[in-house]
């Protein structure tokens, strides 16, 4: 399934191997880049584990983390901060990646992990159970149910013997999310007045539920690595799918993984922490303009890159107006925007 490089002999795998291969001026700022995004995550889980509606400064943050001082602390570090700290990193990264695979698949700038339309599955399932009253393992399940149902119509449409048609996928997904988007109205119409505000803040992104990000932590770490092997491939395609033939790239194959790696990146993401928007399509896009088109940067830089971004947002998100929270979709956007706008005012 994963094919290997195209020998360097021929005019088009050179063409290729070019967008892996990197100047040796880019590899030093490779290292400078990932150091100082492994310098960032601390940071951020420290930032997000201090800042809050109960202040807490850093000799009580480090007492707490011994388990020692006031217990106040302690719980609100342990029980509240630092599991929803790490649920949002988790989360960002996830929706990172999505973006960064369907960018690819589908050849097109615009593509975020919510353009096929699996987001609005499981945002019309899990308001259905929150309407009905039903507990959270029933809203998720129900947002497993109206994602697969979006995902098999979506690959029922494009899936062609010779591989994938983007145009098919794309026309599909939009046509899908504007449908799931109206019964997502429609919910929200004869939903009870107590439930809707409850409804509006989920489907605008919200980690206040957040505890136990470790299975989370488990997807995120096996789609990033699933995509990682298929860098080669994955910059094979950024060329075309003839192009990715003659280079022995088993397109079809290649489309299939990646695509239902960005679905239940999705659809993990939409689950804990509803549909927060800008992540995974901004976030690709900063460290393309910043010069990383390689998937072998761009896909671990990413993941770590929306980490981050969404950790930052969350804090802002609880703490900007506390002890009312906005949002984070709200922040995400506040927050990335201007970033995005100047890179690309600099760009050429």
């Amino acid at each position: 399934m994963i094919d290997s490089a195209p020998s360097p002999k021929s005019g088009v795998g050179q063409s290729f191997r070019c967008t892996e291969a990197l100047p040796a001026g880019c590899m030093v700022s490779n290292r400078v880049v990932m150091v100082a995004l492994l310098i960032g995550v601390p940071a951020v889980i420290l930032i997000a584990t201090v800042f809050g509606s109960v202040p807490i400064g850093l000799h009580d943050w480090r007492m707490a983390l011994l388990g020692e001082g006031d217990p106040i602390h302690y719980e609100v570090v342990w029980t509240h901060r630092l599991p929803r700290a790490m649920a949002a990193f988790v989360t960002g990264g996830l929706l990172a990646l999505a973006g960064v695979l369907l960018q690819t698949l589908l050849r097109n700038p615009l593509a975020d992990p919510y353009v096929l339309g699996v987001s609005g599955g499981v945002s019309v399932g899990g308001l259905l159970a929150m309407m009905l009253g039903l507990s959270p393992f029933f809203i998720g399940l129900f947002g497993l149910l109206g994602a697969a149902a979006v995902a098999a119509l979506v690959i029922g449409f494009a899936a062609r013997a010779s591989g994938w048609d983007i145009y098919r996928v794309l026309l599909a997904g939009v046509g899908i999310a504007s449908a799931c988007g109206a019964f997502v109205a429609l919910i929200l119409t004869i939903s009870p007045a107590g439930q809707i505000q409850g409804m509006l803040f989920w489907l605008m992104g919200d980690l206040s539920a957040s505890r136990d990000p470790g299975w989370l932590a488990a997807i995120l770490v096996v789609l990033t690595a699933i995509a990682f092997l298929l860098r080669t491939n994955l910059d094979a395609l950024t060329l075309g799918t003839v192009k990715a033939r003659l280079l022995g790239v088993a397109v079809g194959q290649t489309q299939t993984l990646a695509l239902l790696c960005a679905t239940i990146a999705t659809v993990a993401a939409v689950l804990e922490a509803g549909a927060i928007g800008f992540v995974g399509i901004a976030v690709p896009h900063v460290f393309r303009l910043i010069g990383w088109h390689a998937h072998r940067s761009l896909v671990p830089f990413s993941v770590v890159g929306g980490g981050i971004l969404l950790t930052i947002a969350d804090t802002v998100a609880r703490t900007v107006a506390a002890p009312i929270e906005i949002p984070v979709g709200v922040a995400t956007a506040v927050i990335g925007v201007p970033v995005l706008l100047w890179l690309i005012a600099r760009s050429r």
